[in-house]
């Protein structure tokens, strides 16, 4: 019996069924570290162990780390295998992830889970490497018939950073900017989704055809993204209908009016908008803030006389309010040039401040003001 145990846990220790491992530091204390960055609806991670400029015994290696800790080009280690790029980090692969297919530095790039390298240059341009094979460890098996894409890109002078760190900025609606920031460098990657509103496009769709179809609110939500973004304006028209619809489960309220006026001026049909927005503020459940807030858009885009119509009709709908619609009236006669009765509903406006509202009261008081000194 004593036998058997023995063969059992020498077995084991071989391999033959071992396959816990222990929770023990990473190799050569390089902290894992994760990042992401989302571009519309695109997600993109980087998964990465982080060596340090300043080793554990206080070596400072400042100086020491491109093209010497780090080979410039691809280096043969003598490991049986290819001449390998850096592993743009540390132990086993770095590893980048993208939930959508992309542009990288202008190039297509399949959405998926990509090892990771770089090959840097004394001088010249570095190249990025995107390898299919994301599970080895480092850039040891490193093949380059794997390689999915490779990039150019010049890196750039940094503030010192002594943990290698990957970021992102230069964020914009459409694209973002991967780096990875290191002693004294900094190496760019442009990462880009031309389409981002064909996907959330696609992705309102597919709900729209789920649980998220059953509720009105969420066609008109669909319609005004569409005429925000002046796309898809027919079908966007459709859904604004459908919204207001009862025959569908819908409500002819202030949003859903407002969302089909949104499209019609995204279509270009400025008076059938109007129409739509003057029965939308005559709506019920119009509150006087939503109206308020109509008469400041049009303000905004110099139709004064419109927009006093309806500052006056605000006031009208809600005598007991004595600051929203006073604002309004006061806004609107200021544009028109009339400073003497844009002073009186100002200063009616201060006298009626809600408690809401009195952490701007010195800004209402400056309006007044300027008003008064006939500026």
């Amino acid at each position: 019996m004593k036998r058997l145990v023995t063969v059992f846990v020498v077995m084991a220790f071989a391999g033959y069924g071992y396959a816990q491992s222990l929770s023990l530091p990473p190799s050569g204390n390089n902290q894992k570290a994760k990042v992401s960055q989302n571009i519309g609806p695109v997600e993109i991670s980087i998964t990465y162990s982080s060596p340090r400029v300043h080793t554990a015994k206080g070596d400072d290696r400042t100086g020491h780390i491109w093209g010497e800790l780090v080979p410039y080009g691809f280096l043969e280690q003598g490991f049986g295998f290819n001449a390998m790029p850096w592993r743009a980090g540390a132990n086993e692969n770095t590893v980048i992830k993208f939930s959508h297919d992309v542009k990288v530095e202008g190039k297509d790039l399949k959405a998926g889970t990509y090892g990771l390298f770089l090959a840097p240059s004394k001088d010249g341009q570095w190249t990025w490497i995107f390898s299919s094979n994301s599970t080895s460890w480092g850039s040891f098996f490193y093949k380059p018939n794997e390689d999915v894409l490779r990039v150019d890109v010049t890196p750039q002078d940094a503030p010192f950073t002594d943990y290698l760190m990957y970021g992102f900025d230069d964020r914009q609606a459409n694209s973002a900017t991967a780096y990875l920031q290191w002693e004294k460098k900094r190496i760019p990657l442009r990462i880009e989704e031309t389409d981002v509103n064909d996907l959330y496009l696609s992705m309102i769709r597919n709900q729209l055809r789920s649980t998220p179809g059953f509720d009105y609110r969420n066609y008109s939500q669909a319609a005004t993204f569409c005429a925000q973004n002046k796309i898809n304006l027919d079908e966007a028209l459709a859904w604004a209908n459908r919204a207001a619809d009862p025959i569908f489960g819908g409500r002819e309220e202030f949003t859903t009016i407002q969302a089909k006026s949104a499209v019609l001026s995204a279509m270009g049909k400025d008076a059938d908008a109007d129409a739509a927005m003057e029965k939308a503020i005559h709506a019920p459940d119009a509150s006087v803030q939503v109206v308020h807030q109509y008469g400041r858009t049009l303000l905004n885009a110099g139709k004064n006389d419109k927009a006093m119509e309806v500052f006056k009709f605000n006031a009208q709908k809600n005598p007991t309010d004595k600051f929203t619609p006073n604002v309004g009236l006061a806004r609107g006669y200021t544009a028109l040039g009339d400073k003497k009765s844009a002073i009186k509903y100002w200063e009616e406006a201060i006298k009626n401040v809600p408690e809401n509202q009195k952490a701007n009261i010195k800004f209402y008081q400056g309006e007044l003001d300027k008003l008064k000194a006939g500026k």
